[in-house]
């Protein structure tokens, strides 16, 4: 926009040879005057022109999130930054004694005209007031000439209230100018925010309204003057951290600002649109209104513009960027020599001062070999994430912050790894990185697969130490699938589920043993995903209870054919036991469970 601007810029210096006004320095006093005597009118050579200057203003909604109404938040920060950008007493002279630019039909050259009434009234007042102060100097020389008592007293009477009224005046304008310029539009607003029941008062968004036209037209009367267009970008950000009511206050006001076609506003909303449609369709003002987010969201969104997908270079750039921008922090931690309390030794003999000097000497030096075995880890594991003959810089979000959120915690897992394993094998500087990667892109299927395994090794099945750990995913992919209900929340954390085949299956196949020891040093997987989904697997495993029998077979006969059980096996079933017969026929008996009864389905 700032290139687009000064190419503008250029072009109309070429075709008309006028150079824009400034507003600051010497040309400030020209200003002011412009501002009391004269008046804007807007003429077809200025709706010609072509170069425009931008108003870059930043509102982040996070910092009103507290209050009742972030729209209000949004208006003030605008009354704010434009103060700010040209001053609070330009501002507050047109407030007090400024006029509308007037428009004329037809061509006109002139975009400036006198204000008559203004110049005769300061006119007038300034004859009043000279008039005053001769009366109360010919008083002062009446009365030293002798003259008469009467005629002095009446021209001291005249001559004081012509001062006084005159005086007056003068003073209301400056006394209006000054409010202004300390009690500015932010503070006004705010004030009428902090009352009670605002909301339910009439004239408060009148009172609102009337501050933003306002400032319309105080940046109309700057565009002619400086003869060039002016527009006010509001670059809206943290929008997508509030509360849905507050998102739709903020819009709302936005749609307020933009309803005028000659407003000089752009609004930038840098938020996710996802989470904006989500808003918009759970906040209870826009029921029938909003009940599809996106298509709210394409009727107000007058260019949509979608950040698109980082390139290579883009991404190894930025990725060397948040490496190089925590060296400081990096080296002076790892290098920094641990100092042992002195003077506890001078307490003991020479001998052990001694043996206590050595031991210091020797724990100093193993630490400084320690720390630089650590540095050189971790710049051999942060070297990976940004080399681009490696492919690790594929899998990383296009995201800086999740970009940082890597880069952080790299040297945790680094240092953790050495700690644990000490100068023995174990995973290697790129497995570290890798493994965090992995754990920050896909931490719900990273912690299904090792919920699985650590299941398997309850049991005793567990996998031999070379399995891959895809494969342990592969075997139980059926089973969190049938889950994606309970488990939907979380599968949202996770990114392409092809990109996680192939880097497990691929890129970097972690078995069993390495997933078990870099499990140990793993700072940036959330836990309690594993423990939800072994309370679910735990829960699904459990087996249906039987069913109930039925009223029918809870008779006495079927305890007497329990009871006679052996004796009918052993007499050869007499006659008296046809009832207990007609049971069997239809619930047949386990004999191995001592002739009771088997429930049938």
């Amino acid at each position: 926009m700032q290139q687009e601007a000064a190419q503008r810029e250029t072009e109309e210096l070429e075709r008309v040879q006028w150079r824009p006004r400034p507003v600051r320095g010497w040309a400030f006093p020209k200003l002011l005057w412009y501002l009391v005597f004269l008046q804007p009118i807007i003429t077809e050579v200025h709706l010609r022109r072509k170069n425009v200057k931008f108003l870059f203003i930043r509102f982040s909604a996070w910092q009103y999130a507290g209050t009742d109404k972030l729209w209000a938040g949004l208006v003030t920060t605008l009354c704010e930054g434009i103060r700010h950008q040209y001053g609070a007493l330009p501002f507050s002279v047109y407030s007090v004694l400024g006029t509308k630019a007037a428009t004329t039909p037809g061509f006109h050259q002139r975009e400036w005209q006198c204000r008559h009434r203004v110049c005769l009234a300061l006119l007038a007042l300034l004859a009043v007031l000279s008039l005053g102060v001769g009366l109360l100097y010919l008083s002062v020389g009446a009365r030293s000439l002798s003259h008469r008592a009467s005629n002095s007293s009446l021209l001291r009477v005249f001559g004081g209230a012509a001062t006084t009224l005159s005086g007056s005046g003068l003073l209301m304008a400056v006394y209006s100018v000054g409010k202004h310029l300390f009690v500015s539009q932010r503070k006004k607003i705010e004030r009428l925010v902090s009352r009670e029941k605002f909301g339910s008062q009439l004239g408060f968004m009148c009172e609102v309204k009337k501050e933003v036209e306002l400032l319309t037209d105080f940046l109309c009367f700057l565009e002619i003057y400086q003869r060039r267009r002016l527009r006010v970008v509001l670059e809206v950000t943290g929008l997508d951290t509030c509360y849905p009511e507050r998102v739709v206050g903020v819009l709302n006001a936005i749609n307020t600002l933009l309803s005028d076609s000659h407003a000089p506003f752009i609004f930038i909303l840098v938020v996710d649109p996802s989470i904006l449609a989500a808003c918009l369709e759970s906040a209870g003002s826009m029921k029938g209104t909003a009940d599809n987010g996106y298509l709210f969201l394409n009727r107000t969104v007058t260019l949509p513009f979608s950040v698109p997908i980082m390139g290579r270079r883009t991404k190894l750039q930025f990725l060397q960027d948040a490496v190089q921008s925590r060296d400081d922090l990096l080296y002076r931690e790892i290098t920094r020599k641990l100092r042992p309390p002195g003077g506890a030794g001078a307490r003991g003999s020479e001998g052990a001062h001694l043996l206590e000097v050595q031991t210091q000497g020797w724990g100093e030096r193993e630490q400084s070999r320690i720390d630089a075995e650590a540095a050189r880890r971790i710049r051999e594991a942060l070297f990976c994430l940004h080399d681009e003959r490696d492919c690790l810089y594929e899998y990383v979000p296009d995201n800086v912050v999740s970009m940082r959120r890597i880069v952080n915690t790299v040297p945790i897992t680094v240092r953790l790894l050495q700690q644990q394993q000490g100068d023995f094998g174990g995973p290697s500087p790129r497995q570290a990185v890798a493994w965090v990667v992995l754990a920050n892109q896909w931490p719900c299927r990273l912690s299904w697969a090792l919920q699985c395994l650590e299941d398997r090794q309850q049991a005793g099945g567990a996998p031999e130490a070379r399995s891959r750990l895809w494969d342990v995913f592969s075997d139980h992919s059926r089973e969190l699938h049938t889950m994606t209900k309970p488990l939907q929340n979380v599968l949202d954390l996770d990114g392409d589920p092809e990109l996680f085949e192939r880097f497990l299956g691929a890129d970097f196949p972690f078995t069993v043993a390495e997933a078990q020891s870099l499990l140990r040093c793993t700072v940036n997987l959330d836990h309690s995903i594993r423990r939800r989904m072994g309370l679910i697997r735990a829960v699904s495993a459990l087996k249906p209870p039987s069913p109930p029998k039925s009223p029918a077979r809870d008779t006495p006969h079927a305890a007497n054919g329990a009871n006679h059980a052996p004796r009918v096996a052993q007499a050869g079933h007499p006659a008296g036991h046809t009832p207990v017969h007609a049971s069997e026929a239809h619930q047949p008996r386990d004999w191995a469970q001592g002739g009771k009864p088997r429930p049938m389905a």
